[in-house]
């Protein structure tokens, strides 16, 4: 084990006011708007008015609030479930690509790997547009053909899922493929030393293991499919907004 680098008093002070700063950076813009829903204004803009609550409990125009706005209540509720249907998909998805790409050996694999880190790179509106113009091209033809419509290939609840599902499932496929790397296949081989099945070792060795990235990826995935604006923007149709 290495002795721990000597460090002076300057550099201590200097790394924490460093960090200090950071976190700063990354909070004060979202502080900054966030204290304009409670500005006695009718624009989010400086100088401050006075605090208020009407924003989120006033019943009236012109100042109506967020709980009495049913537009605003309705998008926030689908919203909410968009993004319970995205993170259920991308974390069962995810786990198994981590699964695939860390314990097994195939042909193209590297190329697959490009192909699922293709979405990240790839800016939202292009992403949608794409998934829509597909989606609808295929659907298309095959109710020109067989005679099936494919509602669920229309722009939509559906198609905003899985095309919110589409980019975020690589993210959640990298955060749990980062702990898997990390874990010790000895635990496994044991297992199944002793009889256990490889469900049992699944369900009480390697899954528990990656429990905490699981929930990660959870966060990440519920996170930035409720704040996901430019890619359900080109896939939502005509339903009710989402964001």
């Amino acid at each position: 084990m290495l002795p721990t680098i000597p460090r002076s008093n300057r550099y201590n002070w200097s790394y924490q006011l460093y960090i200090f700063l950071f976190f700063v950076y990354l909070i004060a813009p979202l502080v900054v708007v966030a204290s304009f829903a409670f500005n006695d204004s009718l624009f989010p803009s400086l100088p401050w008015k006075g605090f208020t609550w009407d924003w989120f409990i006033n019943d009236t125009q012109p100042k109506l609030g967020l709980f009495h706005d049913r537009s605003l209540m309705n998008g926030i509720g689908v919203s909410f479930f968009v993004a319970c249907c995205v993170t259920g998909l991308s974390i069962a998805i995810g786990t198994s690509n981590a699964f695939l790409f860390e314990r097994y050996e195939f042909r193209f694999k590297q190329f697959a790997y490009i192909l699922l880190l293709l979405p990240l790179v790839i800016p939202g509106v292009i992403l949608g547009i794409s998934i829509l113009v597909f989606s609808n091209t295929l659907a298309n033809g095959v109710e020109d053909h067989i005679g099936w419509d494919l509602e669920f290939l229309r722009p939509g609840l559906l198609l905003v899922v899985l095309g919110q599902f589409a980019f975020i499932t690589t993210i959640a496929t990298l955060v749990i493929s980062a702990r898997l790397k990390k874990f010790d296949r000895s635990l496994e081989e044991a297992a199944y030393n002793l009889g256990a099945s490889r469900f049992e070792v699944l369900r009480t060795i390697t899954l528990p293991y990656l429990r905490p990235a699981m929930l990660g990826a959870g966060v990440v995935a519920f996170l930035m499919s409720f704040e996901n604006f430019n890619t359900t923007l080109m896939l939502v149709g005509s339903d009710a907004p989402l964001t």
